[in-house]
Protein backbone atom coordinates (compact mmCIF):
# COMPACT_ATOMS: atom_id res chain seq x y z
CA UNK A 1 0.00 0.00 0.00
CA UNK A 2 2.76 2.12 0.98
CA UNK A 3 4.72 1.66 -2.50
CA UNK A 4 1.09 2.51 -4.52
CA UNK A 5 1.06 5.32 -2.25
CA UNK A 6 4.19 6.97 -2.95
CA UNK A 7 3.92 5.58 -7.01
CA UNK A 8 0.81 7.87 -7.09
CA UNK A 9 2.49 10.99 -5.90
CA UNK A 10 5.44 10.37 -8.82
CA UNK A 11 3.30 10.79 -11.22
CA UNK A 12 2.85 14.21 -9.78
CA UNK A 13 6.34 14.55 -10.20
CA UNK A 14 7.71 17.76 -12.46
CA UNK A 15 5.00 19.76 -12.69
CA UNK A 16 5.73 23.46 -12.56
CA UNK A 17 4.60 25.81 -10.00
CA UNK A 18 2.49 27.76 -12.22
CA UNK A 19 0.68 24.46 -13.75
CA UNK A 20 -0.40 24.02 -10.01
CA UNK A 21 -1.82 27.51 -9.86
CA UNK A 22 -3.76 26.99 -12.55
CA UNK A 23 -5.40 23.72 -11.73
CA UNK A 24 -6.06 25.42 -8.39
CA UNK A 25 -7.53 28.65 -10.03
CA UNK A 26 -9.76 25.93 -12.15
CA UNK A 27 -10.86 23.37 -9.48
CA UNK A 28 -12.46 26.57 -7.65
CA UNK A 29 -13.83 27.79 -10.91
CA UNK A 30 -15.33 24.23 -11.32
CA UNK A 31 -16.41 23.56 -7.87
CA UNK A 32 -19.52 25.84 -8.88
CA UNK A 33 -20.32 24.74 -12.12
CA UNK A 34 -23.17 22.55 -10.37
CA UNK A 35 -25.81 24.70 -12.08
CA UNK A 36 -25.16 22.70 -15.43
CA UNK A 37 -25.94 18.99 -14.60
CA UNK A 38 -29.04 20.30 -13.21
CA UNK A 39 -29.70 22.26 -15.51
CA UNK A 40 -32.88 20.07 -17.22
CA UNK A 41 -34.06 19.43 -14.46
CA UNK A 42 -34.15 22.98 -13.43
CA UNK A 43 -35.65 24.32 -16.49
CA UNK A 44 -38.09 21.42 -16.61
CA UNK A 45 -39.55 20.64 -12.64
CA UNK A 46 -39.17 24.61 -11.41
CA UNK A 47 -39.66 27.04 -14.91
CA UNK A 48 -42.11 24.13 -16.27
CA UNK A 49 -40.68 24.11 -19.74
CA UNK A 50 -41.10 21.42 -21.97
CA UNK A 51 -38.75 19.11 -23.26
CA UNK A 52 -38.69 20.44 -26.67
CA UNK A 53 -38.18 24.19 -25.01
CA UNK A 54 -35.11 22.86 -23.22
CA UNK A 55 -33.95 21.57 -26.25
CA UNK A 56 -33.94 25.02 -27.84
CA UNK A 57 -32.51 26.36 -24.43
CA UNK A 58 -29.35 23.99 -24.98
CA UNK A 59 -28.62 24.84 -28.42
CA UNK A 60 -28.43 28.63 -27.29
CA UNK A 61 -26.10 27.46 -25.33
CA UNK A 62 -24.24 25.55 -27.73
CA UNK A 63 -24.15 28.54 -29.63
CA UNK A 64 -22.75 30.78 -27.04
CA UNK A 65 -20.24 28.45 -25.97
CA UNK A 66 -18.87 28.04 -30.01
CA UNK A 67 -18.55 32.00 -30.67
CA UNK A 68 -17.25 32.11 -27.30
CA UNK A 69 -14.62 29.36 -27.96
CA UNK A 70 -13.87 30.81 -31.40
CA UNK A 71 -13.71 34.36 -30.00
CA UNK A 72 -11.15 33.43 -27.08
CA UNK A 73 -8.80 32.03 -29.48
CA UNK A 74 -9.44 35.09 -31.62
CA UNK A 75 -8.37 36.87 -27.98
CA UNK A 76 -6.05 34.77 -26.96
CA UNK A 77 -3.39 35.43 -29.98
CA UNK A 78 -4.26 39.31 -29.73
CA UNK A 79 -4.18 40.32 -26.42
CA UNK A 80 -2.61 36.82 -24.45
CA UNK A 81 -4.19 34.56 -22.03
CA UNK A 82 -4.25 36.15 -18.85
CA UNK A 83 -6.27 39.22 -19.66
CA UNK A 84 -9.08 36.72 -21.68
CA UNK A 85 -9.02 34.20 -18.46
CA UNK A 86 -9.50 37.48 -16.13
CA UNK A 87 -12.23 38.97 -17.50
CA UNK A 88 -13.90 36.07 -19.05
CA UNK A 89 -14.00 34.65 -15.12
CA UNK A 90 -15.62 37.40 -13.45
CA UNK A 91 -17.79 38.88 -15.95
CA UNK A 92 -19.42 34.66 -16.06
CA UNK A 93 -19.55 35.37 -12.18
CA UNK A 94 -21.68 38.03 -12.47
CA UNK A 95 -23.51 36.71 -15.55
CA UNK A 96 -24.49 33.30 -13.70
CA UNK A 97 -25.76 34.93 -10.74
CA UNK A 98 -28.16 37.16 -12.81
CA UNK A 99 -29.06 34.12 -14.79
CA UNK A 100 -31.92 32.88 -11.66
CA UNK A 101 -33.75 35.86 -12.02
CA UNK A 102 -34.56 34.95 -15.79
CA UNK A 103 -37.79 33.26 -15.64
CA UNK A 104 -39.02 32.98 -19.68
CA UNK A 105 -38.08 30.52 -22.38
CA UNK A 106 -36.59 33.58 -24.69
CA UNK A 107 -34.89 35.13 -21.88
CA UNK A 108 -33.45 32.01 -21.11
CA UNK A 109 -32.38 31.68 -24.43
CA UNK A 110 -30.87 34.86 -24.45
CA UNK A 111 -29.33 34.31 -21.02
CA UNK A 112 -27.73 31.09 -21.63
CA UNK A 113 -25.77 32.37 -24.80
CA UNK A 114 -24.75 35.10 -23.04
CA UNK A 115 -23.04 33.30 -20.03
CA UNK A 116 -21.64 30.39 -22.60
CA UNK A 117 -20.20 33.31 -24.77
CA UNK A 118 -18.48 34.62 -22.13
CA UNK A 119 -17.41 31.67 -20.36
CA UNK A 120 -16.05 29.99 -23.26
CA UNK A 121 -13.81 32.57 -24.09
CA UNK A 122 -11.99 31.32 -21.16
CA UNK A 123 -11.56 27.69 -22.34
CA UNK A 124 -8.80 28.56 -25.63
CA UNK A 125 -6.92 30.93 -23.57
CA UNK A 126 -6.24 28.13 -20.46
CA UNK A 127 -5.09 25.92 -22.72
CA UNK A 128 -2.73 27.94 -24.32
CA UNK A 129 -1.86 29.36 -21.01
CA UNK A 130 -1.49 25.28 -20.04
CA UNK A 131 0.80 25.37 -22.85
CA UNK A 132 2.81 27.94 -21.91
CA UNK A 133 3.87 26.67 -18.42
CA UNK A 134 4.03 23.39 -18.79
CA UNK A 135 7.65 21.94 -19.73
CA UNK A 136 7.11 19.90 -23.13
CA UNK A 137 7.68 16.37 -21.53
CA UNK A 138 4.81 17.09 -19.39
CA UNK A 139 1.81 18.64 -22.01
CA UNK A 140 -0.12 15.13 -21.38
CA UNK A 141 0.46 15.27 -17.78
CA UNK A 142 -0.31 18.90 -17.20
CA UNK A 143 -3.55 18.34 -19.03
CA UNK A 144 -4.58 15.82 -16.90
CA UNK A 145 -3.94 17.81 -13.92
CA UNK A 146 -6.16 20.47 -15.09
CA UNK A 147 -8.71 17.81 -15.89
CA UNK A 148 -8.20 16.41 -12.09
CA UNK A 149 -8.87 19.89 -10.76
CA UNK A 150 -11.67 20.04 -12.93
CA UNK A 151 -12.98 16.90 -11.94
CA UNK A 152 -12.69 17.01 -8.04
CA UNK A 153 -14.96 19.85 -8.81
CA UNK A 154 -17.34 18.33 -10.58
CA UNK A 155 -17.30 15.09 -8.15
CA UNK A 156 -18.05 17.98 -5.38
CA UNK A 157 -20.22 20.21 -7.28
CA UNK A 158 -23.31 17.77 -8.27
CA UNK A 159 -23.34 16.17 -4.76
CA UNK A 160 -23.27 19.51 -3.14
CA UNK A 161 -25.82 20.86 -5.63
CA UNK A 162 -28.18 17.89 -4.88
CA UNK A 163 -27.83 18.94 -0.64
CA UNK A 164 -28.31 22.66 -1.57
CA UNK A 165 -31.48 21.67 -4.11
CA UNK A 166 -32.86 19.49 -1.27
CA UNK A 167 -32.42 21.77 1.43
CA UNK A 168 -32.79 25.17 -0.22
CA UNK A 169 -34.06 26.00 -4.02
CA UNK A 170 -32.57 25.48 -7.32
CA UNK A 171 -31.59 29.69 -6.76
CA UNK A 172 -28.75 28.96 -4.51
CA UNK A 173 -27.08 26.91 -7.10
CA UNK A 174 -26.48 29.73 -9.58
CA UNK A 175 -25.43 32.03 -6.31
CA UNK A 176 -22.38 29.43 -5.59
CA UNK A 177 -21.48 29.24 -9.15
CA UNK A 178 -21.03 32.72 -9.62
CA UNK A 179 -19.24 33.74 -6.35
CA UNK A 180 -16.67 30.47 -7.18
CA UNK A 181 -16.17 32.66 -10.78
CA UNK A 182 -15.78 35.61 -8.79
CA UNK A 183 -13.20 34.28 -6.41
CA UNK A 184 -11.19 32.44 -8.96
CA UNK A 185 -10.72 35.55 -10.88
CA UNK A 186 -9.24 36.96 -7.37
CA UNK A 187 -6.84 33.90 -7.23
CA UNK A 188 -5.40 34.72 -10.85
CA UNK A 189 -4.60 37.91 -10.26
CA UNK A 190 -2.43 37.37 -7.28
CA UNK A 191 -0.69 34.12 -8.21
CA UNK A 192 -0.29 34.04 -12.00
CA UNK A 193 0.00 37.72 -12.85
CA UNK A 194 2.28 37.96 -15.59
CA UNK A 195 4.44 40.40 -13.56
CA UNK A 196 4.73 36.87 -11.19
CA UNK A 197 5.01 34.30 -13.44
CA UNK A 198 7.90 32.82 -15.36
CA UNK A 199 5.96 32.36 -18.76
CA UNK A 200 7.80 29.64 -20.51
CA UNK A 201 7.24 30.43 -23.85
CA UNK A 202 4.74 33.25 -25.78
CA UNK A 203 2.96 30.55 -28.07
CA UNK A 204 3.52 32.28 -30.99
CA UNK A 205 5.09 31.26 -34.32
CA UNK A 206 7.08 33.34 -36.66
CA UNK A 207 5.27 32.34 -39.87
CA UNK A 208 2.15 30.10 -38.21
CA UNK A 209 0.13 27.67 -40.42
CA UNK A 210 -3.03 27.95 -40.91
CA UNK A 211 -5.76 25.57 -39.06
CA UNK A 212 -7.70 25.00 -42.47
CA UNK A 213 -4.75 23.88 -44.10
CA UNK A 214 -4.37 20.82 -41.40
CA UNK A 215 -6.31 18.25 -42.99
CA UNK A 216 -5.97 15.59 -40.11
CA UNK A 217 -6.89 18.42 -37.57
CA UNK A 218 -10.42 18.20 -39.49
CA UNK A 219 -10.74 14.51 -39.35
CA UNK A 220 -10.38 14.79 -35.89
CA UNK A 221 -12.26 17.70 -35.51
CA UNK A 222 -15.19 15.18 -36.98
CA UNK A 223 -14.21 12.46 -34.46
CA UNK A 224 -14.36 15.20 -31.18
CA UNK A 225 -17.55 16.24 -32.19
CA UNK A 226 -19.14 13.11 -32.37
CA UNK A 227 -17.51 12.20 -29.27
CA UNK A 228 -18.39 15.54 -27.81
CA UNK A 229 -22.29 14.44 -29.01
CA UNK A 230 -22.94 11.51 -27.12
CA UNK A 231 -21.12 12.12 -23.87
CA UNK A 232 -22.63 15.14 -23.51
CA UNK A 233 -25.75 13.25 -23.45
CA UNK A 234 -24.51 12.54 -19.51
CA UNK A 235 -25.07 15.70 -18.69
CA UNK A 236 -28.73 16.77 -20.23
CA UNK A 237 -30.81 13.63 -21.43
CA UNK A 238 -29.27 11.29 -18.80
CA UNK A 239 -30.62 12.90 -15.78
CA UNK A 240 -33.50 12.69 -17.14
CA UNK A 241 -33.26 9.08 -17.85
CA UNK A 242 -32.50 8.40 -13.93
CA UNK A 243 -34.96 10.26 -12.66
CA UNK A 244 -37.68 9.05 -15.27
CA UNK A 245 -37.13 5.62 -15.57
CA UNK A 246 -35.11 4.67 -12.49
CA UNK A 247 -36.92 6.88 -10.12
CA UNK A 248 -33.21 8.82 -8.72
CA UNK A 249 -34.06 11.72 -6.65
CA UNK A 250 -31.75 14.94 -7.46
CA UNK A 251 -29.43 13.50 -4.02
CA UNK A 252 -28.69 10.55 -5.84
CA UNK A 253 -28.89 11.59 -9.69
CA UNK A 254 -25.51 14.25 -7.84
CA UNK A 255 -23.67 11.09 -6.27
CA UNK A 256 -24.36 9.19 -9.38
CA UNK A 257 -22.14 11.74 -11.08
CA UNK A 258 -19.80 13.11 -8.90
CA UNK A 259 -19.06 9.58 -8.63
CA UNK A 260 -17.81 9.92 -12.34
CA UNK A 261 -15.53 12.77 -11.13
CA UNK A 262 -14.16 11.43 -8.03
CA UNK A 263 -13.07 7.91 -9.95
CA UNK A 264 -11.11 10.45 -12.01
CA UNK A 265 -9.07 11.87 -9.27
CA UNK A 266 -8.11 9.15 -8.20
CA UNK A 267 -6.93 6.93 -10.77
CA UNK A 268 -6.57 9.44 -14.11
CA UNK A 269 -2.97 10.66 -13.63
CA UNK A 270 -1.12 7.36 -12.96
CA UNK A 271 -3.44 5.34 -15.92
CA UNK A 272 -2.20 8.49 -18.35
CA UNK A 273 1.48 8.20 -16.98
CA UNK A 274 1.16 4.54 -17.55
CA UNK A 275 -0.51 4.66 -21.26
CA UNK A 276 2.15 7.62 -22.22
CA UNK A 277 4.57 4.98 -21.37
CA UNK A 278 2.81 2.26 -23.28
CA UNK A 279 3.48 1.44 -27.32
CA UNK A 280 -0.42 3.16 -28.35
CA UNK A 281 -0.64 6.28 -30.21
CA UNK A 282 -2.79 9.49 -29.19
CA UNK A 283 -4.99 9.09 -31.86
CA UNK A 284 -5.67 5.41 -30.54
CA UNK A 285 -6.02 5.95 -27.29
CA UNK A 286 -9.07 8.38 -28.17
CA UNK A 287 -10.41 5.65 -30.44
CA UNK A 288 -10.71 3.25 -27.80
CA UNK A 289 -11.88 6.13 -25.71
CA UNK A 290 -15.09 6.19 -27.85
CA UNK A 291 -15.51 2.81 -27.98
CA UNK A 292 -15.72 2.57 -23.78
CA UNK A 293 -17.99 6.01 -24.13
CA UNK A 294 -20.24 4.35 -27.12
CA UNK A 295 -20.70 0.94 -25.50
CA UNK A 296 -21.63 3.23 -21.80
CA UNK A 297 -24.89 3.50 -23.97
CA UNK A 298 -25.52 -0.05 -24.74
CA UNK A 299 -25.31 -1.54 -21.32
CA UNK A 300 -28.04 0.76 -20.47
CA UNK A 301 -30.45 -1.29 -22.94
CA UNK A 302 -29.76 -4.73 -21.63
CA UNK A 303 -31.57 -4.62 -18.87
CA UNK A 304 -33.76 -2.77 -16.37
CA UNK A 305 -31.57 -3.47 -13.45
CA UNK A 306 -30.84 0.21 -11.77
CA UNK A 307 -27.34 -0.87 -10.75
CA UNK A 308 -26.51 -0.79 -14.51
CA UNK A 309 -26.34 2.94 -14.03
CA UNK A 310 -23.28 2.14 -12.38
CA UNK A 311 -21.27 -0.15 -14.68
CA UNK A 312 -22.34 2.79 -17.77
CA UNK A 313 -21.17 5.44 -15.52
CA UNK A 314 -18.06 3.56 -14.96
CA UNK A 315 -17.31 2.76 -19.09
CA UNK A 316 -17.96 6.25 -19.74
CA UNK A 317 -15.60 7.44 -17.22
CA UNK A 318 -12.80 5.54 -17.98
CA UNK A 319 -13.77 6.36 -21.65
CA UNK A 320 -13.35 9.89 -20.75
CA UNK A 321 -10.22 10.43 -19.14
CA UNK A 322 -8.66 8.27 -21.87
CA UNK A 323 -9.93 10.55 -24.88
CA UNK A 324 -9.75 13.86 -23.34
CA UNK A 325 -6.30 13.78 -21.86
CA UNK A 326 -4.88 12.24 -25.49
CA UNK A 327 -6.84 14.87 -27.45
CA UNK A 328 -5.63 17.59 -25.90
CA UNK A 329 -2.19 16.51 -25.81
CA UNK A 330 -2.81 15.69 -30.02
CA UNK A 331 -3.77 19.50 -30.53
CA UNK A 332 -1.22 21.12 -28.18
CA UNK A 333 1.66 18.95 -30.79
CA UNK A 334 -0.26 20.17 -33.85
CA UNK A 335 -0.74 23.85 -32.87
CA UNK A 336 3.66 24.16 -32.86
CA UNK A 337 3.23 24.76 -36.24
CA UNK A 338 0.65 27.59 -36.25
CA UNK A 339 -1.34 30.16 -33.76
CA UNK A 340 -1.69 28.02 -30.77
CA UNK A 341 -4.84 30.30 -29.52
CA UNK A 342 -6.35 29.26 -33.21
CA UNK A 343 -5.66 25.87 -32.58
CA UNK A 344 -7.30 25.49 -29.32
CA UNK A 345 -10.41 27.59 -30.65
CA UNK A 346 -11.19 25.08 -32.74
CA UNK A 347 -10.50 22.02 -30.41
CA UNK A 348 -12.63 24.04 -28.23
CA UNK A 349 -15.83 24.40 -31.07
CA UNK A 350 -15.63 20.99 -31.58
CA UNK A 351 -17.22 20.59 -28.31
CA UNK A 352 -18.87 23.46 -28.54
CA UNK A 353 -20.70 22.47 -31.63
CA UNK A 354 -21.82 19.53 -29.71
CA UNK A 355 -23.30 21.54 -27.34
CA UNK A 356 -25.76 23.00 -30.19
CA UNK A 357 -26.72 19.56 -31.61
CA UNK A 358 -26.55 17.09 -28.68
CA UNK A 359 -28.32 18.40 -26.08
CA UNK A 360 -31.47 19.86 -28.76
CA UNK A 361 -31.16 16.10 -30.54
CA UNK A 362 -31.32 14.05 -27.65
CA UNK A 363 -34.17 15.73 -26.31
CA UNK A 364 -35.80 15.23 -29.42
CA UNK A 365 -35.16 11.72 -29.82
CA UNK A 366 -36.32 11.12 -25.99
CA UNK A 367 -39.34 13.13 -27.07
CA UNK A 368 -40.33 11.09 -30.51
CA UNK A 369 -38.11 7.91 -29.86
CA UNK A 370 -37.99 7.72 -26.07
CA UNK A 371 -34.92 6.60 -24.67
CA UNK A 372 -34.35 3.24 -25.48
CA UNK A 373 -34.12 4.58 -29.02
CA UNK A 374 -32.17 7.05 -28.53
CA UNK A 375 -29.60 5.06 -26.18
CA UNK A 376 -29.21 3.01 -29.55
CA UNK A 377 -28.60 6.52 -32.12
CA UNK A 378 -25.91 7.49 -29.48
CA UNK A 379 -24.36 3.80 -30.06
CA UNK A 380 -24.51 4.08 -33.65
CA UNK A 381 -22.85 7.75 -33.79
CA UNK A 382 -19.85 6.56 -31.67
CA UNK A 383 -19.04 3.84 -34.77
CA UNK A 384 -19.23 6.98 -36.98
CA UNK A 385 -16.63 8.84 -34.65
CA UNK A 386 -14.45 5.72 -34.76
CA UNK A 387 -14.11 5.45 -38.07
CA UNK A 388 -13.15 9.13 -38.40
CA UNK A 389 -10.30 8.34 -35.74
CA UNK A 390 -9.40 4.71 -37.80
CA UNK A 391 -8.36 7.36 -40.75
CA UNK A 392 -6.83 9.84 -38.65
CA UNK A 393 -4.49 7.31 -37.42
CA UNK A 394 -3.98 6.22 -41.70
CA UNK A 395 -3.43 10.04 -42.22
CA UNK A 396 -0.57 10.07 -38.84
CA UNK A 397 1.17 7.32 -40.35
CA UNK A 398 1.33 8.24 -43.69
CA UNK A 399 2.53 11.72 -42.64
CA UNK A 400 5.34 10.13 -40.51
CA UNK A 401 6.44 8.23 -43.67
CA UNK A 402 6.05 11.04 -45.65
CA UNK A 403 8.92 12.81 -43.18
CA UNK A 404 11.31 10.22 -42.55
CA UNK A 405 13.04 10.72 -46.23
CA UNK A 406 13.58 14.17 -45.36
CA UNK A 407 14.87 13.65 -42.06
CA UNK A 408 17.54 11.43 -43.55
CA UNK A 409 18.57 14.43 -46.02
CA UNK A 410 20.21 15.97 -43.04
CA UNK A 411 22.26 13.09 -42.32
Amino acid sequence: MKKLYFGYLDTFKGLSKEVWWLALITLINRAGTMVVPFLSLYLTKSLNFTLKDVGWIMTCFGIGSVIGSWLGGRLTDKIGFYKVMKVSLFLTGLLFIALQFVTTFTGFCIGIFLVMLVADTFRPAMFVALNSYSKPENKTRSVTLIRLAINLGFSAGPAVGGLIITSLSYNGLFWVDGITCILATFLLMNVLHPKKSRIVDDGKVDHPVSVFSDNAFWVFFVGMFVFGFIFLQYFSTMPLYYKDNHHLTELQIGLLMGMNGFIIFLLEMPLIKWLEESKYTKEFLIFFGLFLTGLSFLVLNLTSWTGILIVGMLLMTIGEMIAFPFSNAFVMERAKKGNQGEYMAYYSIAFSASHIFGHNSGMQFIDKFGFFNTWNIMLLLSVVGMCSFLILMKMIKKEKHELKPSNHSFN
